[in-house]
């Protein structure tokens, strides 16, 4: 061993930038493990807390992706009979209530009560915080995302006009109730920061407006804008019901808010006095006779999730493990070019007694301080792109990576690149040993 690094330190230049390609492969291959990790926590951390999401009839990861990241908008609204439903029982402590359906400039606008600051965590039980201002007080004020003031550049006391639809361009606009930003949000690093929250008695209010507007201001005479007229009239109508059975129905049992508003729900955020009574409520929601329901566990619908998304995660970590292999190529490569140069090093050697396995174990020695050595590099140089990098990646996607010791998976990694580097050596060691005494003594013309 020790004649195997003194070796290594004859040849450091080009030894150096053999440990340098392959600390590089073993830092790629790390971090795609280690954000494979950190994306799964970090996406299960956007709704920290929640027991169960309640929706319309629908499947797991698809209302999970509706009612926590934002992504597609529900086919049916729930009933303010079911929203009584669940508040009603009594191992329900918190429900948030959702409103989905239109949007600001390419931004989801969701409408809630002053639950959802009281009881939404994200990222290991944090809270929410406003940056700037305060928390919507009327049906006339909003509180914009982090991304979204940043990137609009809107403050304070500004007014906007909420869209109705799902796209970034609509043709139909809520100009009879613009809200008024009250309040910024500090980033999170979750969908919330790409959200405009309002309450939902603003929700109520500006369809209320945009109903009665689209009754009588539109021109009769024109038959598209009359067809519009009336199919965004229908569409508002349905989305918005507002259940005129039940306009009083309130649960004083949980401590939902103010600004309930009276219309119907997209989605429900839902926490429990005791977790292991989830089973137990979500088979009570999956079957209630009132209204088709589902209700979802974060965790096992992140799960589905996952492995739809398996084959993108195994991609990841193939390409990586082939970056690393192409770095114990190149070590192998350098290896078996410098044999040819170090012919009379190997035959003096022989000369002085030591036999063929002796030269297989010098090679096989420095193949295993070459990988070893590039293990340990290509760990510093994830740590310190860790520490570079983790406040701009929490920042901007939410992903919360802390400098910790590796897990055992990173272990086994790092071991079997070790373990591979080291046979690689099998290879120039074999072939030094298998040339004869005379053939470093000889000069070749």
């Amino acid at each position: 061993m020790r004649l195997a690094w003194l070796s290594l330190l004859n040849r450091r230049m080009t030894v150096g930038l053999t440990i340098l390609s392959i600390a590089c492969s073993v830092m790629l291959l790390l971090g795609v493990e280690r954000v494979r990790q950190e994306s799964r926590e970090s996406f299960l951390s956007t709704v920290s807390g929640t027991d169960l999401v309640v929706g319309a009839r629908s499947g797991g990861p698809q209302l999970l992706l509706q009612a926590v990241f934002n992504i597609g908008f529900p086919t049916q609204n729930l009933s303010r009979v079911s929203y009584a439903m669940v508040g009603e029982d009594r191992r329900v402590q918190w429900i948030i209530p959702l409103s989905m359906g239109d949007m600001h400039r390419g931004y989801r606008v969701v409408g809630t009560t002053t639950a959802f600051r009281d009881h939404y965590r994200f990222a290991r039980d944090q809270g929410l915080q406003l940056a700037q201002g305060n928390w919507f007080a009327d049906e006339h004020q909003a509180v914009l995302g982090a991304d979204v003031a940043r990137e609009l550049d809107y403050s304070l006391g500004q007014s906007i006009v909420v869209s109705h639809g799902a796209g970034e361009i609509s043709f139909v606009h809520h100009d009879e109730h613009p809200f008024r930003v009250s309040g910024v949000l500090a980033p999170t690093g979750t969908p919330v920061d790409r959200a405009v929250l309002v309450s939902l008695a603003g929700v109520d209010a500006m369809h209320a407006d945009f109903v009665g507007a689209a009754e009588h201001e539109y021109d009769v005479t024109d038959p598209l804008a009359a067809a519009m007229a009336a199919a965004a009239v229908r569409q508002a109508s349905h989305d918005h019901d507002h259940s005129d059975d039940h306009d009083h129905v309130h649960d004083e049992h949980c401590n939902h808010g103010h600004h309930e508003g009276t219309g119907s729900l997209s989605a429900m955020l839902v926490g429990l006095t005791d977790r292991a009574a989830a089973l137990s409520v979500q088979r009570m929601i999956n079957t209630y006779d009132g209204e088709a329901l589902t209700a979802v566990m974060p965790g096992v619908a992140l799960q589905e999730l996952w492995s739809v998304l398996g084959v993108v995660e195994r991609v990841l970590l193939f390409l990586g493990g082939f970056v690393v292999v192409v770095g114990l190529l190149g070590m192998l490569s350098n290896l078996l070019s410098t044999l040819d140069q170090r012919r009379r090093e190997m035959a003096i050697l022989r000369s002085v007694g030591a036999r063929p396995r002796h030269l297989l174990a010098l090679l096989v020695a420095e193949s295993f301080w070459v990988s070893a050595i590039g293990a340990i590099v290509g760990l510093v140089l994830l740590s310190a792109v860790m520490l570079i990098g983790a406040p701009i990646l929490e920042a901007h996607y939410g992903l919360h990576f802390a400098l910790t010791w590796p897990t055992t998976n990173e272990w086994a990694l790092l071991a079997a690149i070790v373990l591979t580097g080291t046979l690689v050596g099998l290879i120039p060691g074999w072939r030094a040993s298998r040339q004869a005494l005379v053939d470093g003594l000889t000069p070749r013309i």
